[in-house]
């Protein structure tokens, strides 16, 4: 009989517990069905599409991947594999689909080629096309599926396909069906595809739309000549050549990024607006409420334009436009039209993110608008927090009707905090909820009245494992800047048991609130705290979901800001909590990576150990939309790049005595943050004469999903921490 696994074992097998969760959620408007993708268990990384059908009240798998591939080991294009890594997917199977707009069918890809399944029915084919095939999306009336293959925007009609049996690789035998719409122009042209900068920092993950009435498709022209060429290679395999890769990092040239309109009848329309002055393509909505809407984007990203595109001429004009002194942010769901064509929007106004519809505030403080999740006949259904930030609810507010009377409703109240998000369609709605107060995400489909009020009709259950440990966070303010704060302690401490050694464990920085009310948010820092520890989570300025000045806080001053409040929670604490201030350590990964390591250069009185994982050390090796954000131009700005980054002479002045124990952790194959940044950091250590400890993780990129490597990191940070802090007997 095998024992129960580790945490750090079950955390890497279950890919941080979100294997087996139901995810990425489509209803259809008449209120049949939902679609849905789920693994079979906890530890099966492949992801089925799955539907319920709420009138006979029964799940069935549309379509099994082993099956579809007749065992077949899944083989990833490129171009998919980079669509993955820039979204952080680390599962298997099925990882996304699209479907029209009765969601009747769904179009996926699986190792290049293309499927699509009839929802009602709940049987799969395989369409035969020139592939690979990339991000494949049926039109809304289910007749045609427009996908990218090899840089090409192509389309195929779903009738007129070869069909073949689940599995049978010899279909694409019985000739294509598919045409191209949209030809590259050039060897480092790509059409329909999102490009490097509006994936990884924008969350546009897309590059092509289709028409509200099916007979067109709005695309993006990505060129990629002249943004500078990196190579990523492999240290471990010499033998192979390095890979490749367009990146343009801060103060360099972005890929040029254009939309032309291409109808079926083989017409095309190119769309123009000010590239020169706007070269940031942030969104894009197209629906039957109105005209092509585009939010673009200034380089410094202190002024947005949202423009409207005439389909005829390709002409576009601006409807509102964006300005902050510091930046503006493209926000989730928007912009988009209601019904009655009315402009909808995220905004920053009078200390508070605000929700508008047309010129109206429909929101205010105390609400922190964050994300659009639907626009309904006569409301918005959206996610924001309130006074309590770690407190993430869906809310809905009405812009017309007989809720006029303005104000807000919460979906899904309940008498404790949760995160929450939803997915709407037609009249129902997947609510799904994390909490403290359990472990894991409910999932439900719920009604929403017309003024108020939901009800419960199914709810869609789940196969992820349950943790072998629970998490304690207690989330508090911290000092006079009442920062937010997750305080865990080992399971069975007692005051009596003396004051513990300290681990700071934050991100710390833009886009990562970490405090929030969920308890799978909080099992690593809790398994942490369980060798031995105080664990501090602590989201200082410039992580999100407070105020706008909270977050634009850091601006031009990410290294100050960031480590400064830090200190300030970590001393704040030490009042109310059993902490050894004289035994104190940090770990982060990313941009908590960095700040890890500005704790241990320039604070060693405050910090005594630090792990330092895939951390950005010289801010010019980043990518121009996030670092230009918060730093400005490098050309422009030389002395605030110097001044936040861990490897120049300035940033390395603020390190001073006595040297600090530091594990630099970074992956080989990290094409983000590339490893030089930890080779640069750690010459620069070694030519100051400051010992460090260095992991190379090999074949590793930005997310460390092996499973060895997964969990083996954990076990080899507790070990470093506890050698550094004197913790072994």
């Amino acid at each position: 009989m095998t024992g129960q696994p580790s945490f750090p074992r079950q955390y890497a097998r279950t890919q941080r517990f979100t294997l087996g969760a139901p995810r990425s959620y489509a209803l259809s408007p008449d209120g049949a069905r939902v679609a849905f993708l789920r693994s079979p268990s906890g530890t099966d990384r492949r992801q089925h599409l799955w539907v319920l059908d709420l009138a006979q009240g029964r799940e069935f798998t549309a379509a099994d991947p082993e099956a579809l591939l007749a065992g077949a080991e899944e083989q990833l294009p490129p171009q998919e594999r980079a669509r993955r890594e820039r979204s952080r997917e680390s599962s298997a199977g099925i990882v996304g689909y699209a479907t029209d707009s009765a969601v009747e069918l769904a179009a996926f890809p699986l190792s290049g080629r293309l499927f699509v399944s009839e929802l009602r029915a709940g049987t799969t084919r395989e369409l035969p096309v020139q592939g690979p095939v990339v991000d494949p999306r049926p039109s809304p009336d289910g007749r045609q599926v427009a996908f990218v293959a090899e840089g090409r925007l192509r389309v195929v009609a779903v009738d007129g396909a070869t069909t073949s049996d689940a599995g049978d690789a010899d279909a694409a035998a019985a000739g294509p069906a598919d045409r191209v719409l949209a030809e590259p122009d050039g060897p480092e042209v790509t059409w329909g595809l999102a490009e490097f900068i509006a994936a990884e920092e924008m969350g546009r993950y897309r590059g092509f739309w289709w028409s509200p009435d099916s007979d067109a498709v709005l695309a993006a022209r990505v060129d990629e000549a002249p943004v500078q060429r990196w190579w990523i290679s492999d240290p471990a395999h010499p033998d192979r050549e390095p890979v490749r890769i367009a990146y343009p990092a801060a103060g360099t040239r972005n890929a040029e990024v254009t939309l032309a309109l291409f109808g079926l009848d083989g017409s095309r329309t190119d769309v123009v607006w000010d590239t020169e002055r706007y070269p940031y393509l942030a969104r894009v909505h197209w629906s039957a409420a109105g005209p092509p809407l585009l939010l673009v984007q200034a380089r410094d990203q202190r002024d947005q334009r949202y423009l409207t595109v005439d389909t005829t001429t390709g002409a576009t004009r601006t409807v509102h436009d964006d300005e902050d002194e510091a930046w503006v942010e493209p926000f989730p769901g928007v912009p988009a039209w209601t019904p009655d064509g009315r402009l909808v929007r995220i905004a920053d106004e009078g200390g508070a993110r605000k929700l508008f519809v047309g010129a109206r505030p429909l929101t205010g403080a105390p609400l922190h608008v964050r994300a659009v999740l639907d626009i309904g006949e006569d409301d918005v259904l959206f996610s924001a927090s309130g006074t309590d930030m770690h407190d993430i609810g869906v809310y809905r507010a009405w812009f017309r009707g007989s809720g006029d009377q303005g104000g807000w409703e919460r979906v899904g109240e309940r008498p404790y905090p949760t995160v929450s998000s939803a997915v709407r369609g037609g009249a129902l709605t997947v609510l799904s909820q994390t909490s403290l107060e359990w472990p894991g995400t409910r999932v439900e489909v719920v009604r929403l009245d017309p003024d108020g009020g939901e009800k419960t009709l199914a709810t869609i259950g789940s196969c992820a494992e349950e943790p072998v440990l629970t998490a304690r966070p207690r989330l508090v303010r911290a000092g006079e800047r009442e920062i937010p704060c997750a305080v865990l302690l080992p399971a069975g401490y007692t005051e009596g048991d003396g004051p513990l050694p300290v681990l700071m464990d934050p991100y710390g920085g833009p886009h990562g609130q970490r405090v929030v009310a969920s308890h799978h948010a909080h099992l690593t820092s809790q398994w942490f705290a369980d060798q031995g520890f105080a664990v501090i989570v602590a989201d200082g300025r410039g992580t999100p979901g407070r105020s706008p000045a909270w977050e634009k806080a850091m601006f031009r001053d990410v290294a100050g800001v960031a480590l400064d409040d830090q200190i300030h929670a970590l001393h704040a604490l030490a009042e109310s909590f059993p902490l050894d201030l004289a035994r104190v350590a940090i770990r982060g990964w990313s941009f908590g990576g960095y700040l890890a390591g500005l704790a241990a250069l320039r604070r060693p009185d405050v910090f005594h150990a630090a792990v330092v994982g895939a951390p950005v050390s010289d801010l010019r090796l980043y990518d121009t939309h996030y670092q230009e954000r918060y730093l400005g131009h490098p050309d422009e700005e030389p002395a605030v790049y110097a001044a936040n980054s861990l490897v120049t002479d300035e940033g390395l002045s603020g390190a001073v005595e006595p040297h600090r124990p530091l594990l630099l952790v970074h992956g080989l194959a990290d094409d983000n943050v590339v490893v030089a940044h930890a080779l640069r950091l750690s010459a620069a250590l070694l030519a100051a004469g400051r010992p460090h400890e260095m992991l190379p993780l090999t074949g590793v990129t930005h997310m460390a999903s092996q499973e060895q490597v997964a969990e083996n990191l954990l076990l080899l940070q507790v070990d470093f921490l506890k050698r550094s802090l004197g913790m072994y007997a």
